[in-house]
């Protein structure tokens, strides 16, 4: 787009911001004068990347912040007009940060856009919570509906109609929306999109219902599990992949379920890898509070057809063009940067070591009857530190990351488990205390 109508589109907001995510895939912000976009554009700004979990340490911290034109945004809300970009990282102008996550998932799809012809679109599925307040607890919840519940029983439709109508005005458009199966949660899902547009279009997503659940009154959250006995919000991401064509490479009506060996190598890839790479997946302590049974989130590292019980998911298709596979093991809590290109290279190693997938599961995955095992290779990670122990033992999520970033996200983690296992809570009293 045209600088000059770029700044001429800016003067009729109230502000202008850059977005972009730490690596823990936080939202931040940074405002701008929209008087000074050419410059911008053109040289950067400068901020300290210090002071960002996971982006540089402090005796070297000045990094420079680029708004991306082509991602540029009009959003509208109650009591402010906002323009806003997604902002590329550099340590200094021309030398892209290493500690940048964006830079992650460019560099996984131009990898395979250049060595193999791939192409990919992703349709992620927006699942949240909306509460009364921020406090957690059965008294925080803003309904008591279920899923597909209508209103008056569903509070949030309203609010889901106005993320949706904001989104619209901005260019990005919806596919469906309905209430989820517990109560307060919500979900949202977006047209497919290119791998970046998918993961930039994510961040706007999570600060539009961030602003438009505060207009009403609400609060949201993307908290995996805020609720004991409950399902979480997840993550899932639906993926095809085509050639430069268009055609679509996971179908083969001469195969088994019209599935392609390519698909098979690809699911194959994200299974080998799944227990390795659960880290970016399910990046928090409270990601995996989530990994029960009954709760719709995988437990076993598995792939079956229409199957939700299972980790990868192959949704019925009404054409060959539509053929795609679900990943269900995700939550919101993520960095969908680092989530989507880890989700694409590991299904490209697939590729390259052929791997197969084996047999698809059959019938719930949750009702095998398994010897239980305090580590299970066979299991997704039970818990931060289980997911802790397979990253560091990873030679994949290296090559993933990029040393850098791998290093530092897990460090952070490192710093999360570790101020958990120290911590002592109400729980340990209300247990302890009297002995």
């Amino acid at each position: 787009m045209d600088v000059e109508a770029i700044q001429d589109q800016l003067k009729t907001r109230d502000a202008t911001k850059i977005f972009f995510t730490d690596l823990n895939g936080r939202l931040m912000s940074l405002p701008v004068n929209p008087d000074h976009i050419h410059r911008i554009i053109r040289d950067g700004i400068g901020f300290d990347g210090s002071s960002i979990a996971g982006m540089a340490r402090v005796d070297s911290s000045d990094r420079q912040l680029f708004p991306d034109p082509e991602t540029l945004r009009m959003l509208t809300f109650e009591d402010e007009s906002l323009g806003c970009f997604i902002g590329r990282i550099y340590n200094e102008r021309g030398v892209r940060a290493a500690a940048d996550p964006r830079a992650v998932l460019e560099k996984v799809v131009d990898r395979a856009e250049s060595d193999y012809g791939f192409r990919f679109l992703l349709g992620p599925e927006h699942e949240f919570f909306l509460l009364t307040g921020e406090e957690f607890g059965d008294k925080g919840h803003s309904d008591q509906a279920g899923y597909f519940v209508a209103t008056p029983h569903d509070k949030g439709e309203m609010v889901r109609n106005r993320i949706i109508n904001i989104l619209a005005e901005s260019g990005i458009e919806f596919e469906k929306a309905h209430h989820e199966v517990t109560p307060s949660q919500h979900e949202i899902n977006l047209v497919p999109a290119t791998p970046l547009d998918a993961a930039d279009r994510t961040v706007i997503f999570n600060h539009v219902t961030h602003q438009v659940a505060r207009e009403f009154g609400y609060y949201a959250t993307f908290m995996p599990k805020p609720f004991d006995h409950y399902n979480r919000s997840a993550f899932h991401i639906h993926l095809s992949m085509t050639d430069r064509e268009g055609t679509n490479l996971f179908y083969d009506a001469d195969q088994d379920h019209h599935l392609s060996t390519t698909a098979r190598h690809f699911i194959g890839g994200i299974l080998k890898y799944g227990r390795e790479t659960s880290l970016i997946m399910a990046s928090t302590l409270n990601s995996y509070k989530a990994y029960v049974l009954e709760r719709e989130a995988p437990v076993i590292r598995g792939w079956g057809l229409r199957n939700r019980s299972s980790m990868v998911r192959v949704p019925y298709s009404t054409s060959p063009q539509a053929t795609r596979i679900e990943l269900r093991n995700p939550d919101p809590s993520g960095n969908p940067y680092l989530q989507m290109a880890t989700l694409i290279a590991t299904g490209l190693r697939g590729i390259e070591e052929k791997l197969d997938c084996g047999k698809p599961d059959r019938g719930s995955t949750y009702d095998r009857k398994q010897t239980r095992r305090v580590w299970d290779r066979r299991l997704l990670p039970k818990s931060l530190f289980e997911a802790l122990v397979e990253a560091e033992r990873s030679k994949l999520l290296p090559e993933i990351l990029g040393d850098r970033i791998y290093e530092n996200y897990m460090a952070l983690k490192m710093a999360e488990w570790e101020e958990h296992r120290t911590h002592v809570t109400p729980r340990e009293h209300k247990r302890y205390l009297g002995n």
